[in-house]
């Protein structure tokens, strides 16, 4: 059984700790302007998201 990842967060996550919504947490990676985290298309309207655990900590000052 392999460990939980502890170094990322979901945009779930992100989302309920920053107070917004997903979708704010999507467009905001996909247009590279929240920067604790990236957002990669992988097809036609779908995307891949990576949310740095402690960058998220750096940039935003909330624990997690």
């Amino acid at each position: 059984m392999s460990e939980p990842n502890t170094e990322k967060l979901t945009v779930q996550e992100a989302a309920r700790l920053m107070g917004k919504s997903e979708m704010f947490i999507r467009i905001g990676l996909q247009r590279n302007i929240l920067p604790f985290g990236y957002a990669v298309k992988t097809g036609k309207e779908r995307w891949s998201y990576f949310i740095s655990r402690e960058k998220f900590r750096e940039v935003t000052g909330i624990k997690c």
